[in-house]
């Protein structure tokens, strides 16, 4: 019993029961689907409603949008980075295939120029390949791959595709050393082309060539080419040396100074081609042998 003395009606002291009210729910919002199903009266209900939230939905979106954004730029730079890799490598492949490829014509080149040369000469020769090129810088030495297993022998002459080298000085079982032009011991007998004036070209040391001991009125310009003079029964005569790029003059002195540039490929190490030795000329009998046979045979007749 209350204060006033009145007591509130049981109805509304406990309320409908809860099944009643889960159908009263129901049918009130099964009425509402069917409303707007048919007659579309909450339409813009829901527009409004949807316009309402959409900052709020948006606002709870952009986190999720953000880390998913720096997850995939993540993965983007990794794949870019992995392709980029990969397309370099691939370069550098095709870049070393070219390189190879351009060697190896150059390689068959300089070998049909050469078998073109051992066909056009009058002795025989083999292909050789210079393997090996000396450090010193007091001489100027290579090795090439063919040795005394393949009938090198000192004093054979190696020539390229487009002059003379240099001369085999020591021959091993597998390998020879070959001593170039430029070294400082070297000489051969030479010829200018133009006009056939005979000298003799040492090496310089330095890469260069000297003609030595032609005075300074000799007939030799720049640009002569100088070739062999066969005289010394070693050299071939006629096969391209050098060619003449400085004369220098001095009033103090009797002889010129003159500098001239190999033709063949010195520091180009490549194939080369090995010539065989000459056969040396006989020489023609002189008058002391040719008076002691004389004797000879007419003691036998006595």
């Amino acid at each position: 019993m209350s204060s006033t003395g009145h007591e509130p009606p049981p109805f509304f002291n406990r309320g409908p029961a809860p099944l009643v009210r889960l159908l009263f729910f129901v049918a009130i919002s099964l009425a509402l689907l069917v409303a707007d199903l048919r007659l579309h009266m909450l339409e813009w209900t829901r527009l409004t409603v949807a316009t309402l939230v959409w900052p709020i939905q948006r606002a709870a979106w952009l986190p999720i949008q953000a880390a998913g954004n720096i997850g995939h730029y993540f993965i983007r730079q990794s794949d870019l980075q992995a392709d980029n890799e990969s397309l370099q490598r691939q370069r550098i492949k095709a870049a070393k295939l070219l390189l190879r490829q351009r060697h190896l014509e150059d390689e068959n080149q300089r070998l049909r120029i050469l078998l073109d040369m051992k066909m056009r000469q009058p002795v025989n020769g083999q292909i050789a390949e210079i393997i090996y090129a000396a450090r010193d810088p007091f001489s100027r030495h290579v090795t090439i791959d063919k040795g005394l297993q393949q009938g090198i022998q000192a004093g054979q002459v190696i020539v390229d595709e487009r002059g003379v080298m240099g001369q085999v000085i020591r021959s091993f079982p597998h390998t020879a050393e070959v001593s170039l032009l430029t070294d400082k011991q070297q000489a051969i007998p030479v010829q200018v082309q133009r006009n056939g004036l005979r000298s003799v070209l040492s090496g310089a040391g330095n890469g260069r060539l000297e003609l030595r001991f032609l005075t300074t009125d000799t007939d030799i310009l720049v640009g002569d080419v100088l070739v062999t003079s066969g005289l010394d029964g070693i050299y071939l005569a006629g096969l391209p040396v050098a060619k003449v790029i400085k004369i220098e003059h001095d009033n103090a002195y009797v002889f010129a100074r003159i500098i001239c540039d190999p033709l063949a490929g010195i520091e180009h190490h490549g194939l080369v081609l090995v010539l065989d030795s000459r056969t040396p000329l006989a020489l023609p009998p002189t008058e002391d042998l040719v008076l002691e046979k004389s004797k000879r045979g007419r003691k036998e007749k006595q």
